[in-house]
């Protein structure tokens, strides 16, 4: 029986041999920014369909890594709980540009499947389109045809085993408009008779399974909705690798079919189930859950089993791509899945950073066939301990407000109201109306309407806003919510967690910064603006047309055919100068934006600039400012090069600015930058500054730049690209504006290096004259420290570590006469203690340098008391803090410190409680506090 390496490895050799080009997998990183990582495989080969690029080459074939866990395509919240689903999943596919078409797609997806791998022919079935009502095209015959005749030859009834399929089956689009087309599916029956004559496709039957998809790319869907046939027919295809491979593992190469076919019964799977099997001591089931909402305890042990497994695969090999957790969009799914893991594998009772032990495994599996995943094992490793570590710290917090959640939903459910007070009055006292205190305080929800919507009988309802805040502060995913309330029998308010998530998203929405433009009356389009700012004689007495005017809501826009000012783009601000108009009046340019859509818009003061148009006007870039801009631009390049050259080529760009006095760089990376690092860094940067060695720049088509140039994750890229070569050693695509020899720089000083959010940081720099400036102020200040202390530049340190050993040694004797100043106030405090019925009451104010000293204190007096409650209260600044401790035999008697201070700072103009044994609380009214305390032991 073939393994999965095997599996993969059989798939790219027979296309091999049908003279495909293989080609290795894309980035999950995506460069479609609409799309949060790749999910399919034809992601990378889309500007061949659209036509935006030739293809290099007739046919390819390959695998494609693709995660689907965010935006249209998210199957996150299923996988575990079913043995289909995965957020990793490979993609193998085989692919025409216009080459071949429907004849040798069909015929090589049937010679594969039932020549090469043995699938048996009576159990497949394919799907032919169909349109029903209001779909678009026609019956695919052609398809039809082809599958007839195979079936035929095979001596199967094509009446049973070709399907019809509508649209939605059977229609593939890429979007509203686009290449599209019918496409054919091959579906194997799995039933153990395997005698269900195609009744089972596309039935939603776990036994009845798609492996296949042949996209058929034939027409191009227009904007009024029709759709055209394209000149350029592709076939693009699509299998589920993790399928067949469960399909071959669990029906042992096709002689065994009394298992329930699942993805996770594969050896892709198993090798890692072994190792969490080791961690756990339990052992995988192979069950296949009936009933979500309802899993036995076999069957949770398997879906977390499927949870670990499949997400340790998603963020390994993110990560490996550049891919890091993180606290915005799929960085942020990643951490979600990263924290969905933990919080599984923590049912199992698996130890705190068990994930992490995890990526050995997995690495060891997939690395001989995806080398980036050996090459960053360590980062992997890295990255993944310590996400899980920052999680664990707020798990049990996390844990501990759903526990009172849960009493909350217990108190909120009036038919069990009286049951439920007397087995909470521990908590929260007794002769309170809990329920109006619950609803006071966190909302309210008609409990009869969620029983309703949902139709389940519970103990009570877990709000919205209650779930809202276990995901979005401690990071606990909505099903495994949803599981921790199903085993109390509670109900989750699933609409009104929504309405949480909804308001969230309008939060972002409306923090984003947009600039509104509108068009002023103009009758003919604006063509796009040419850039001619790159030569550097171009920037002053630049001639070009005024071709239109755009209004903002506080400035004008001038719109040129030409422009030498750069608009502000790829982390570059824009050029300011001024542009004399053909009348002879000059305007200051503040800013230099762009729409989106090729016009460099000028900011100017608002005037009537309508006339002008169709003039002539004169450009002036600020060439001193456009120059540091250049310097800090060209520095980033250098930047980035060093940092890959000494951290590693995972480093990816994560955002930008360049700006006339300073470079902002983020990054990722799963680490500080040691100090040693950091000056390493500034020392290869300054060393080519020296060299001075040249920029060129130069434009390629897209397919051809060359394989050593760095390109930024997450741009779009047009066909024709610009490489920008810093000396040979950096290359990266970019459209800014460059020095023209790194010795320009003059001197590159980093300013700091700090983390933004966990996985990405951030580098501050400057060069020029910003960091000759910085560097005079830096040697000025050393000296005037130096003046300070007496003693010479080079004798700081030295002089500072005596102050400071010696400032250490006063600290200690001022704190040694503060604790004898506080013994000595107990001593004669103790004296003015009262008894009551046996207990001892203390009530007394302090002279203490701080509250801790003054809780130290109170457990000193509670020793030397016995049985008793002390009661302190002192005044630190224009606050008043108290703090009451009881003897186990003053609790046994009914006196709790937590109702102590609850009285007490009332009378103080504040709040406080605690615990039975110990309660701290604070006012703002110290005239209060003397009779406040006499009060408590009057």
């Amino acid at each position: 029986m073939m393994d999965s390496a095997a599996l993969r490895q059989s798939f790219l050799d027979f296309f091999k041999s049908k003279e495909h080009q293989i080609v290795p997998s894309a980035s999950l990183m995506p460069s479609s920014p609409n799309l949060q990582f790749t999910n399919a495989g034809m992601n990378q080969f889309v500007p061949y369909f659209l036509g935006e690029q030739a293809a290099p080459w007739p046919r390819a074939a390959d695998t494609q890594k693709c995660i689907r866990a965010g935006g249209k395509h998210n199957d996150l919240e299923d996988v575990g709980f079913d043995t289909y689903h995965h957020t990793f999943f490979e993609m193998l596919g085989n692919w025409s540009f216009n080459d071949y078409f429907k004849a040798e797609a069909i015929e090589w997806a049937w010679e594969l499947l039932t020549k090469v791998w043995g699938l048996p022919k009576e159990r497949l079935y394919a799907t032919v389109y169909q349109p029903g009502e209001g779909d678009p095209a026609d019956f695919d015959q052609e398809a039809y045809d082809f599958w007839k005749a195979i079936f035929e030859k095979e001596g199967l009834d094509p009446q049973v085993h070709i399907r019809m399929g509508n649209k939605a089956d059977n229609f593939w689009m890429m979007g509203e408009t686009g290449p599209c087309g019918p496409c054919s599916e091959l579906h194997i029956d799995l039933t153990p008779k395997g005698d269900t004559k195609g009744e089972l496709v596309n039935a939603d039957s776990p036994y009845c399974i798609e492996i296949w998809n042949l996209v058929f790319i034939q027409f191009n869907a227009e904007a009024n909705g029709s759709f055209k046939p394209l000149k350029q027919k592709h076939i693009d295809t699509g299998m589920g690798f993790e399928r067949v491979a469960g399909i071959i593992a669990t029906t042992k190469n096709f002689t065994d079919y009394s298992q329930p076919p699942s993805n996770y019964n594969s050896d892709l799977f198993l090798d890692i189930f072994k190792h969490i099997s080791n961690m756990s001591g339990r052992s995988y089931g192979f069950t296949m859950p009936e009933n979500r909402d309802d899993l036995s305890g076999e069957e949770l042990n398997d879906v977390i089993f499927r949870v670990l497994a499949d997400h340790i695969r998603t963020l390994s090999f993110s990560i490996a791509d550049g891919i890091v957790p993180g606290n915005a969009d799929r960085n942020y799914t990643l951490r979600r899945i990263l924290r969905r893991a933990v919080m599984f594998g923590r049912r199992l009772d698996l130890k705190p950073g068990f994930f992490t032990k995890l990526v050995d495994p997995l690495v060891d599996k997939m690395g001989p066939f995806f080398p980036e995943l050996e090459a960053r094992r360590d980062i992997i490793r890295d990255v993944i301990s310590g996400e899980e570590k920052s999680f664990d710290r707020t798990i049990d917090r996390g844990l501990q407000l759903f526990d009172r959640i849960n009493e909350r939903a217990l108190v909120r459910d009036l038919p069990h109201f009286e049951e439920n007070l007397k087995n909470l009055e521990k908590t929260y006292g007794t002769g309170v109306d809990l329920e109006k205190h619950i609803r006071q305080n966190y909302g309210h929800t008609d409990l009869e309407e969620l029983r309703r919507i949902y139709g389940i009988e519970s103990n009570g309802v877990i709000y919205g806003t209650e779930a809202f805040e276990l995901y979005d502060t401690y990071g606990f995913p909505l099903d495994l919510t949803e599981l921790l309330a199903r085993e109390r029998n509670l109900v989750v308010d699933l609409v009104g967690f929504e309405a949480e998530m909804e308001k969230q998203r309008e939060r972002a929405r409306k923090a984003q910064v947009k600039t509104v433009i509108s068009v002023v009356d103009q009758d003919e389009k604006i063509h796009s603006t040419q850039f001619a700012g790159y030569d550097v004689n171009d920037l002053t007495g630049f001639t070009t047309e005024l071709i239109g005017t755009f209004t903002g809501e506080d400035a004008d826009f001038l719109v040129t055919a030409q422009s030498p000012f750069y608009a502000e783009m790829g982390g570059q601000v824009g050029d300011t100068g001024s542009i004399t108009l053909a009348d002879g009046t000059k305007v200051e340019v503040t800013n230099t934006i762009t729409d989106g859509v090729g016009h460099h818009l000028h900011q100017v003061a608002k005037g009537d600039y309508q006339g002008q148009i169709g003039s002539h006007v004169t450009m002036d870039v600020d060439v001193a400012r456009r120059r540091k801009i250049q310097r800090h631009h060209s520095a980033t390049h250098m930047l980035n090069w060093a940092l890959r050259e000494t951290l590693g080529d995972h480093v990816q760009q994560a955002g930008s600015l360049v700006s006339p006095d300073h470079l902002r760089f983020d990054f990722r990376h799963h680490a500080a930058i040691t100090p040693e690092q950091l000056e390493q860094i500034e020392r290869m940067v300054n060393g080519r500054i020296l060299e001075n060695a040249g920029v060129q720049w130069f434009e390629v088509p897209f397919s051809d730049k060359p394989e050593d140039v760095v390109a930024v994750f997450g741009e779009k890229y047009g066909s024709v690209v610009r490489v920008v070569d810093i000396g040979g050693y950096s290359k990266e695509l970019c459209g800014g504006a460059h020095v023209t020899a790194t010795g320009e720089l003059g001197l590159l000083k980093v300013k700091s290096e700090s983390a933004i959010a966990a996985g990405t940081r951030r580098i501050e720099a400057v060069c020029g004259e910003a960091a000759f400036e910085m560097a005079s102020q830096n040697y000025a200040e050393l000296h005037h420290m130096a003046s300070k202390l007496s003693c010479k530049p080079a004798e700081i340190e030295e002089r500072l570590e005596k102050l400071l050993a010696s400032n250490k040694e006063l600290e200690k004797q001022l704190r040694a006469m503060e604790q004898k100043q506080a013994a000595a106030q107990g001593g004669s405090l103790i004296d003015t203690a009262v008894d009551k019925d046996g207990i001892k009451w203390l009530a007394g104010k302090v002279s203490v340098a701080n509250p801790n000293d003054m809780r130290g204190l109170g457990v000193d007096l509670q020793k030397k008391l016995g049985p008793s409650v002390v009661i302190l209260g002192g005044v630190f600044g224009p606050k008043v803090t108290v703090l009451a401790l009881c003897s186990p035999e003053a609790i046994a008697a009914g006196i709790k410190a937590g109702d102590i201070i609850k009285n007490l700072t009332a009378k103080l103009g504040g709040k406080g409680g605690g615990k039975p044994d110990f309660a701290m609380g604070g006012g703002s009214d110290a005239s209060a506090l003397d009779g406040a305390l006499k009060e408590v032991v009057a």
